[in-house]
């Protein structure tokens, strides 16, 4: 029997999860980058090694890469966000992230207190920024600034900062959408 919608809750996010080719190095970089502390850690994970049901492979049937060995660790990062950072070691990975564009891309935003003293630190880190900040003029994200990132391994990330935006008030939210560089 299925549960009716009206009876499920989602309460909230509970982690995010990126796949990184040296888990040590991207610990190392995030706490460096962004501060926070190791939660947990678990693996190596091997498919190999895991029960198998009804003959079939455990990583492929749930988590849906086959014949995998694994390593993560949770890392909390900017004060609430837990990063599940994982590492295989098989299969072998294709190398080329997906762009914001493609299919399966994504990018984990931020927010900052001050989007400019974010990005230098960010940059000088290791950082790939893209050209920021982005300053809307109008729209439900008035009163907002934002400037995407990529870390060393490719992930996407922004950075926000905003007091209050316009679809966070009572009225209709301003002039039409849009957005210009900085």
């Amino acid at each position: 029997m299925q549960a009716a919608r009206s009876e499920i809750r989602f309460r909230g996010v509970d982690h995010i999860g990126i796949t990184v080719p040296n888990l040590e190095e991207a610990i190392a970089f995030y706490l460096g980058a962004l501060g926070g502390q190791v939660l947990y850690r678990m693996g190596p994970l091997d498919s190999r090694d895991m029960p198998q049901a009804d003959g079939g492979d455990w990583t492929a049937d749930f988590i849906d890469v086959p014949d995998a060995r694994v390593t993560f660790a949770g890392v909390q990062v900017a004060g609430t966000l837990l990063l599940e950072i994982y590492q295989y070691e098989r299969p072998l990975s294709n190398v080329r992230p997906p762009r914001n564009s493609d299919p399966g891309g994504h990018h984990i935003a931020l927010r900052v207190d001050d989007v400019e003293a974010a990005a230098e630190h960010l940059r000088s880190v290791g950082c790939r920024l893209m050209r920021g900040p982005i300053v809307v003029p109008g729209g439900p994200l008035l009163g907002s600034r934002s400037w995407y990132f990529a870390d060393p391994w490719g992930n996407y990330f922004e950075l926000m900062e905003y007091e209050r935006m316009a679809f966070m008030s009572d009225g209709e939210g301003g002039a039409e959408a849009g957005a210009t560089g900085n």
